[in-house]
């Protein structure tokens, strides 16, 4: 059965374009083992996931999700009726002066705040299920948190299989959990005297959809429908239905066990034998489910399957390193391989916080994040895990046409904010940012560096056409300047400005520059002529804003440093993230010099830190980009399973950036000086091993 699932099996075998240092191969199960996550409590933060890039599980401490944990899914969303009949044709938008034309944006709640807030949190990922222990001590009461003692749980990352071991009023309990990467199915083994002795039960749950951190709302048994559709002796389907979202769940278990119905949506798992073990897989799917693998073949496929993902791709040891910060950056870059496997690998762009919870906005996918969660894959060789969320911008093309059309712009405009249906969801500021539309084209970018054939240059072209089309035509020809400005309205990266006066913002333009310059390459491949509006767009597009050698985070903004020094520090962004269209050197150099002593770091995200280590690296201050991937600011942790504080936790765009980073500053970008790991300091005190790993553009 292959439903909707992402396979963790890629071939060991690196690409001759990659770069490798001037070492011995590195001993790729060593590197991910001796960062094996070990935990000692039961923490709703501190928590572990298996999963395929498709599905992922969070459990807790005792092996499944007794206290906590979430079950989520790229195919798992649900909505709420709408309270208004048109649904999203029935907002009126806020109109906005755009250079003496009404810009329409759905911006505005006023007089609509029900229908506003419908589309915002509809539709929403859901939890698709949950999976407790029902564990009795001696006095018949069910065990609560602190009973649960002498906790050992471990992740071995290299397997994808997670043991729990802990002890409840004296009595053992052993729990072996993992996902088959190809079904995405979960399996669970259990060794305990309380399964021989009927103590220890499992329950399995199911609640109404939420646009919550949780995604579930088990207030509403009658809104929804658990329906037990067929069973035997070691196997249980089951039918969801929740408004308009249908899905299936099925349990195959091994040896006698009893199966029961206790009540609407919740059903109990009972040994039947007298045995210790107790072992079953679980499997959720939007189709049918036919062949569903037992808990041992789950686990074989696990053992096979991570393996081969971390012999496929990318590696960098730090381990002869004597700078005693080289473990903490190895852990924090092995963990992040991991984490994005599970939560940032599948068929959509990802939330912010993965499939651990909806604490990214309701379940949703910001698409400015897409290339903080992705692009690292092309940087690790690791293309195929991020061509799957690629295909989004593809299908929903004609949507982002329309988008665009009802504005008054050519091209496609491709919204902030969005869920699988591509609606730009309202917001005060989401309809106006604009950093996320060079994105596509560096993206084809990427994946014509990885595969440079006619095929991808033709895959591409529409989106890039289409996205630059949009471009140029929403830079604006001022006859005063002489020049093509950005705004206003926009919303910058930073977020933090007027978005009615904001205009030429440096980052923004910056990448208007790249995006368009890509756009005739791409075009020159096919044989296709330039677009002269695109061109005298490159040439007239106004300077970067600078004033007193540096550059300014927007034009207009002369406390960029003092006020503005807050949120991201995008400015920063043009020399390193990005390839320098627009910027002199010296001004960027000390640009990125005042943002790393100015910058008010406690009060920025997760993935700032990556981007300012990006552009030290690349305007030749190593020694700044490592400070800047280990600052100590709480929005830069990252915690004993690798999860970041950077954002709404867990926040994955840090992992994201700190792989690209990483493989940046230990494989070059073009242009680099032509030394080994030529973003790292060469101090003596940093041994970089590498492999397997592609120059950044």
């Amino acid at each position: 059965m292959k439903n909707n699932v992402i396979v963790l099996v890629f071939t060991a075998l690196v690409s001759q374009s990659c770069a490798c240092s001037n070492h011995a191969g590195i001993n790729r199960e060593a590197l991910v083992k001796r960062h094996t996550v070990v935990l000692d409590s039961l923490s709703g933060t501190e928590s572990v996931q298996v999963g395929n890039g498709e599905i992922a599980f969070g459990i807790d401490a005792t092996g499944l999700q007794t206290f906590y944990g979430n079950t989520m899914s790229q195919w798992g969303w649900h909505s709420v009726p709408c309270p208004v009949e048109g649904k999203h044709s029935a907002l009126i938008p806020e109109e906005w002066d755009f250079h003496g034309q009404k810009l329409p944006y759905r911006s505005s709640a006023k007089g609509q705040e029900s229908l506003y807030r419908w589309m915002r949190e509809n539709p929403h990922r859901i939890c698709l299920g949950q999976l407790r222990f029902l564990i009795k001590k001696a006095n018949g009461q069910a065990i609560a948190p602190d009973d649960v003692k002498e906790i050992r749980q471990s992740l071995d990352m290299w397997t994808g299989i997670v043991e729990s071991n802990y002890t409840v009023e004296g009595a053992p309990v052993r729990v072996i959990t993992c996902v088959d990467p190809e079904t995405g199915s979960l399996a669970v083994e259990v060794r305990s005297s309380l399964v021989q002795s009927g103590k220890l039960q499992v329950e399995w749950t199911f609640p109404y959809g939420h646009h919550g951190v949780t995604g579930a709302d088990w207030t509403k048994a009658e809104r929804h429908k658990t329906t037990l559709i067929s069973t035997d002796a070691n196997r249980a389907d089951l039918l969801r239905n929740m408004d308009e979202t249908v899905y299936y769940a099925s349990m195959l278990w091994d040896g006698p066990v009893d199966f029961s119905e206790t009540e609407p949506h919740k059903f109990l798992l009972k040994p039947g034998a007298k045995t210790k073990t107790m072992a079953f897989a679980v499997c959720y799917s939007p189709h049918k489910i036919n062949g569903l693998p037992s808990s041992l073949a789950a686990m074989e496929s696990s053992k096979k399957s991570w393996p081969a993902f971390w012999g496929s791709g990318g590696a960098v040891d730090l381990s002869k390193s004597l700078d005693p910060r080289w473990k903490e950056l190895e852990r924090r870059t092995v963990l992040s391989q991991y984490l994005l496997a599970v939560n940032g690998a599948g068929s959509l762009p990802p939330q912010e916080s993965g499939l651990f919870n909806n604490s990214g906005w309701y379940g949703k996918f910001h698409l400015e994040m897409h290339w903080w969660h992705g692009a690292h894959y092309a940087l690790w060789n690791r293309w195929p895990m991020m061509e799957k969320s690629l295909r989004f911008y593809h299908d929903v093309l004609p949507k982002a046409q329309a988008l665009a059309k009802s504005q008054g712009f050519k091209g496609a405009r491709w919204p902030k904010m969005t869920g699988p249906d591509a609606e730009d969801s309202p917001s005060g500021t989401g309809p106006l940012l604009i950093w996320q539309q060079p994105h596509p084209i560096f993206y084809a970018e990427l994946e014509y560096r990885q595969n440079p054939t006619k095929s991808v240059l033709e895959k591409w072209l529409e989106i890039v056409q289409e996205s630059a089309a949009f471009m140029a035509d929403f830079a604006v020809f001022d006859e005063k300047r002489q020049h093509y400005v950005l705004g206003p309205p926009l919303a910058t990266v930073p977020e933090n400005s007027n978005y009615a006066q904001s205009c030429n913002p440096a980052f923004e333009l910056s990448y208007w520059r790249t995006g368009l310059r890509w756009a005739q390459v791409w075009r020159e491949r096919l044989g296709l002529s330039r677009e002269k509006n695109w061109d005298d767009v490159i040439e007239k597009l106004a300077p970067l804003p600078v004033s007193d050698g540096v550059y300014l985070s927007q034009e207009d903004m002369p406390d960029t440093y003092t006020k503005m020094n807050w949120e991201h520090p995008s400015l920063v962004g043009p020399g390193g993230m990005l390839p320098g269209d627009g910027t002199d050197p010296g001004i960027i150099k000390q640009t990125v010099e005042k943002v790393w002593e100015t910058w008010q770091w406690d009060k920025c995200w997760g993935w700032d830190f990556p981007m300012m280590a990006m552009a030290a690296a690349r305007n030749g201050n190593p020694q700044m980009a490592i400070d800047a991937l280990l600052h100590p600011s709480y929005k830069n942790s990252y915690n004993k399973a690798g999860l970041s504080t950077g954002g709404p936790f867990p926040y994955f765009p840090s992992n994201g950036g700190l792989l690209y980073a990483i493989a940046m500053m230990a494989a070059g970008w073009d242009g680099a000086p032509p030394i080994e790991a030529p973003g790292f300091p060469k101090n003596g005190k940093w041994t970089v091993k590498y492999e397997g790993l592609h120059k950044t553009p």
